[in-house]
């Protein structure tokens, strides 16, 4: 492959936008869900999203559907779950659901695909993602979650309640000092994923994605789902480009599953997630996003 300019600079570019955007997206949520916490106790928290409570997974799932998160800005809410003491099955299930349904993704698919196409997806991502949460929690992956992942991290000193001068910080200035820590503590991640994001992005051809998943390779589904993995396309970007895939030559079932690999994880993702869980569940986290996209591809191309 010759390396061109144009290749470095979308590299180039989609690194210095990402690490924008995706910096902006974790201290706001983050802060957000900092003030939530100091308005919404952790044991109502537990109550909603009681993994005892059959309804706790749909809720779950909603939640997910109806917050227009990425993959990776769906992170700082996971730890404010963590903190507050959700139950392990329902939080696995906004992990999934929510880069999958959220609500920019599901209009997109809606005008492009069409609203039976549009139901089909949303059927499946919700309902692999109840399922695996489900499993996960009663399978015991809740071990392989970090112990400080559920410790909320504490400014240093007279910092965690005084001000510079020695006076007393309000509850927003406090809050910004716990967002602002534990920002640095994921920023190595953060830039780490993002580095290795742009550059697949920026060095793989859309031609050699379409050839290679085309409809006449039988592997065309799973090869897509996992090509869409470490490519971390934004929910904006991610249907058109798998429209103009399909129009050079991709199969459609091959379009679902690279939809549902790139949206549903990415490497940006796992390496933030590496803050947070074991290994083990990492595996588990990237298994059920994969089958899910492979699963999703060959019953679309089965029905359809």
């Amino acid at each position: 492959m010759i390396i061109t300019n144009e290749m470095i600079f979308d590299t180039l570019n989609m690194f210095a936008f990402l690490a924008v955007e995706l910096t902006i997206l974790f201290l706001l949520i983050s802060y957000l869900v900092g003030v939530l916490q100091e308005y919404i106790p952790p044991s109502k928290i537990q109550s909603i999203l009681s993994s005892k409570n059959g309804k706790g997974y749909i809720i779950a799932g909603l939640l997910g559907a109806i917050t227009p998160f990425c993959s990776c800005s769906t992170i700082p809410f996971l730890k404010g779950l963590l903190r507050a003491k959700a139950g392990f099955g329902t939080m696995m299930v906004f992990l999934f659901a929510s880069p999958l349904l959220n609500p920019i993704i599901i209009g997109l698919f809606a005008v492009t695909f069409g609203l039976k196409v549009t139901a089909f997806y949303f059927v499946i991502a919700m309902g692999v993602s109840v399922v695996a949460g489900y499993l996960l929690e009663k399978f015991g992956f809740e071990k392989y979650i970090k112990p400080e992942a559920y410790i909320a991290p504490e400014t240093k000193g007279c910092a965690a309640s005084c001000g510079k001068n020695g006076t007393k910080i309000s509850k927003w200035t406090r809050i910004w000092y716990s967002t602002w820590a534990d920002f640095k503590k994921v920023l190595p991640y953060l830039i780490g994923g993002i580095a290795l994001g742009s550059m697949i992005y920026g060095f793989m051809p859309t031609e050699l994605v379409a050839s290679i998943a085309s409809e006449g390779n039988p592997l065309a589904i799973p090869i897509a789902a996992v090509i869409g993995i470490p490519l971390y396309i934004r929910a904006e970007a991610v249907i058109p480009l798998s429209a103009a895939l399909a129009a050079k030559g991709m199969g459609l079932g091959a379009v679902m599953a690279l939809i549902i690999g790139s949206a549903g994880a990415s490497l940006t993702e796992v390496v933030l997630l590496k803050s947070i869980f074991k290994n083990q569940m990492i595996i588990a986290f990237l298994a059920v996003i994969l089958s899910m996209a492979v699963g999703a591809g060959f019953l679309y191309q089965f029905i359809f």
